[in-house]
Protein backbone atom coordinates (compact mmCIF):
# COMPACT_ATOMS: atom_id res chain seq x y z
CA UNK A 1 0.00 0.00 0.00
CA UNK A 2 1.31 3.72 -1.03
CA UNK A 3 1.62 6.21 1.87
CA UNK A 4 -0.59 8.47 -0.49
CA UNK A 5 -3.60 5.48 -0.13
CA UNK A 6 -2.36 4.43 3.52
CA UNK A 7 -3.34 8.58 4.39
CA UNK A 8 -6.81 8.32 2.74
CA UNK A 9 -7.47 4.60 4.58
CA UNK A 10 -6.35 6.26 7.78
CA UNK A 11 -8.59 9.29 7.11
CA UNK A 12 -11.67 7.40 6.31
CA UNK A 13 -11.00 5.44 9.63
CA UNK A 14 -10.83 8.47 11.53
CA UNK A 15 -13.93 9.70 9.77
CA UNK A 16 -15.61 6.74 10.91
CA UNK A 17 -14.80 6.81 14.49
CA UNK A 18 -16.07 10.36 14.58
CA UNK A 19 -19.21 9.72 12.66
CA UNK A 20 -19.53 7.05 15.40
CA UNK A 21 -19.20 9.33 18.16
CA UNK A 22 -21.32 11.68 17.00
CA UNK A 23 -24.13 8.80 16.51
CA UNK A 24 -24.39 8.09 20.02
CA UNK A 25 -26.36 11.41 20.36
CA UNK A 26 -28.84 9.49 18.81
CA UNK A 27 -29.71 7.78 22.14
CA UNK A 28 -32.79 10.30 23.44
CA UNK A 29 -32.36 9.44 26.93
CA UNK A 30 -28.31 10.93 27.40
CA UNK A 31 -30.52 14.39 27.06
CA UNK A 32 -32.28 16.24 29.60
CA UNK A 33 -32.76 19.85 27.60
CA UNK A 34 -35.57 19.99 25.24
CA UNK A 35 -37.01 22.06 23.07
CA UNK A 36 -39.85 21.31 20.19
CA UNK A 37 -40.69 23.20 16.81
CA UNK A 38 -43.67 22.72 14.49
CA UNK A 39 -42.37 21.49 10.78
CA UNK A 40 -44.13 24.38 8.37
CA UNK A 41 -45.08 23.63 5.10
CA UNK A 42 -42.34 25.79 3.70
CA UNK A 43 -39.65 23.34 5.28
CA UNK A 44 -39.71 20.81 2.63
CA UNK A 45 -37.94 20.45 -0.21
CA UNK A 46 -38.69 19.47 -3.79
CA UNK A 47 -38.34 15.79 -2.62
CA UNK A 48 -41.22 16.65 -0.43
CA UNK A 49 -39.39 15.97 3.03
CA UNK A 50 -37.84 18.73 5.11
CA UNK A 51 -34.88 20.32 3.69
CA UNK A 52 -31.14 19.45 4.78
CA UNK A 53 -31.00 23.58 5.67
CA UNK A 54 -33.77 23.35 7.96
CA UNK A 55 -31.82 21.20 10.26
CA UNK A 56 -29.32 23.76 10.86
CA UNK A 57 -32.04 26.29 12.03
CA UNK A 58 -33.82 23.68 14.42
CA UNK A 59 -30.61 22.79 15.52
CA UNK A 60 -29.84 26.95 16.27
CA UNK A 61 -33.10 26.84 17.88
CA UNK A 62 -32.07 23.88 20.12
CA UNK A 63 -28.91 25.89 20.80
CA UNK A 64 -30.59 29.45 22.04
CA UNK A 65 -33.57 27.45 23.94
CA UNK A 66 -30.45 26.01 25.95
CA UNK A 67 -28.39 29.38 26.87
CA UNK A 68 -31.34 31.49 27.11
CA UNK A 69 -33.10 28.75 29.55
CA UNK A 70 -29.78 27.47 31.39
CA UNK A 71 -27.41 29.84 31.20
CA UNK A 72 -28.70 33.43 31.00
CA UNK A 73 -32.02 32.82 33.00
CA UNK A 74 -29.51 31.99 35.84
CA UNK A 75 -27.62 35.89 35.71
CA UNK A 76 -24.35 34.09 34.16
CA UNK A 77 -23.31 36.55 31.68
CA UNK A 78 -26.02 37.82 30.15
CA UNK A 79 -24.35 39.49 27.25
CA UNK A 80 -21.68 36.38 26.28
CA UNK A 81 -20.98 36.90 22.69
CA UNK A 82 -20.92 33.71 21.42
CA UNK A 83 -20.21 32.80 17.63
CA UNK A 84 -20.16 29.36 15.72
CA UNK A 85 -17.02 28.12 14.86
CA UNK A 86 -17.93 24.68 13.57
CA UNK A 87 -21.04 22.56 13.28
CA UNK A 88 -21.26 18.63 11.95
CA UNK A 89 -24.67 17.24 11.14
CA UNK A 90 -25.22 13.60 10.59
CA UNK A 91 -28.77 12.96 8.60
CA UNK A 92 -30.21 9.42 9.94
CA UNK A 93 -33.43 9.72 8.27
CA UNK A 94 -35.91 11.82 6.68
CA UNK A 95 -38.23 14.15 8.28
CA UNK A 96 -41.61 15.18 6.89
CA UNK A 97 -44.79 17.75 7.10
CA UNK A 98 -46.77 17.74 8.91
CA UNK A 99 -45.54 17.29 12.40
CA UNK A 100 -43.12 17.92 15.43
CA UNK A 101 -39.82 18.08 15.90
CA UNK A 102 -37.98 17.45 19.52
CA UNK A 103 -34.43 18.62 20.24
CA UNK A 104 -32.18 17.59 22.68
CA UNK A 105 -29.16 19.46 22.94
CA UNK A 106 -25.91 18.81 26.09
CA UNK A 107 -22.48 19.68 26.53
CA UNK A 108 -19.58 17.25 25.21
CA UNK A 109 -17.11 19.51 26.17
CA UNK A 110 -16.41 22.97 28.02
CA UNK A 111 -13.21 24.61 26.16
CA UNK A 112 -11.26 27.62 27.74
CA UNK A 113 -12.89 29.96 24.97
CA UNK A 114 -15.32 27.43 23.73
CA UNK A 115 -18.55 25.82 24.10
CA UNK A 116 -18.94 21.81 22.57
CA UNK A 117 -22.51 20.82 22.28
CA UNK A 118 -24.18 17.69 21.11
CA UNK A 119 -27.87 17.62 19.93
CA UNK A 120 -30.03 15.58 18.42
CA UNK A 121 -33.24 16.05 16.63
CA UNK A 122 -36.48 13.56 16.98
CA UNK A 123 -39.10 12.88 14.87
CA UNK A 124 -41.99 10.96 15.27
CA UNK A 125 -39.96 9.28 18.03
CA UNK A 126 -36.97 8.10 15.96
CA UNK A 127 -33.68 10.28 15.91
CA UNK A 128 -33.58 12.09 12.35
CA UNK A 129 -30.27 13.82 12.60
CA UNK A 130 -27.12 14.29 15.13
CA UNK A 131 -25.09 17.15 15.28
CA UNK A 132 -21.78 18.38 17.44
CA UNK A 133 -21.28 22.33 17.56
CA UNK A 134 -18.35 24.72 18.40
CA UNK A 135 -19.53 27.91 19.78
CA UNK A 136 -16.74 30.27 20.73
CA UNK A 137 -16.74 33.28 23.17
CA UNK A 138 -15.42 36.41 21.69
CA UNK A 139 -14.40 40.11 23.48
CA UNK A 140 -17.13 42.38 22.10
CA UNK A 141 -15.02 45.24 22.01
CA UNK A 142 -11.45 43.37 19.98
CA UNK A 143 -13.96 40.50 18.75
CA UNK A 144 -11.05 38.09 19.60
CA UNK A 145 -11.72 34.80 21.36
CA UNK A 146 -12.03 35.46 25.24
CA UNK A 147 -12.17 32.99 28.22
CA UNK A 148 -15.90 31.82 29.49
CA UNK A 149 -16.60 33.41 32.74
CA UNK A 150 -16.10 31.27 35.77
CA UNK A 151 -19.65 31.74 36.99
CA UNK A 152 -20.76 30.32 32.99
CA UNK A 153 -18.29 27.25 33.31
CA UNK A 154 -20.15 26.91 36.37
CA UNK A 155 -23.75 26.73 35.27
CA UNK A 156 -22.89 24.83 32.67
CA UNK A 157 -20.62 22.03 34.00
CA UNK A 158 -23.88 19.94 35.45
CA UNK A 159 -25.03 19.79 31.81
CA UNK A 160 -21.43 18.11 30.51
CA UNK A 161 -22.18 14.06 29.57
CA UNK A 162 -18.94 12.50 29.51
CA UNK A 163 -20.10 9.26 27.79
CA UNK A 164 -20.51 10.62 24.65
CA UNK A 165 -17.51 11.05 23.06
CA UNK A 166 -16.70 14.33 21.08
CA UNK A 167 -15.32 14.67 17.44
CA UNK A 168 -12.45 16.90 19.15
CA UNK A 169 -10.27 13.98 20.28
Amino acid sequence: MSAATSRRAGARGAGEEGATSLHALADRAKFTVWNTDTLRLSDLDHQNHVNNAVHAVLFTNGRYHFIQHHVRSHGAASEMPLVMVRITIDYLREMHHPGEVECGTLIRRIGRTSITFGQALFNRGKAAAVAESVMGMLAPKTRRPQPLPAAVVAQLERFVVAAVGSLNK
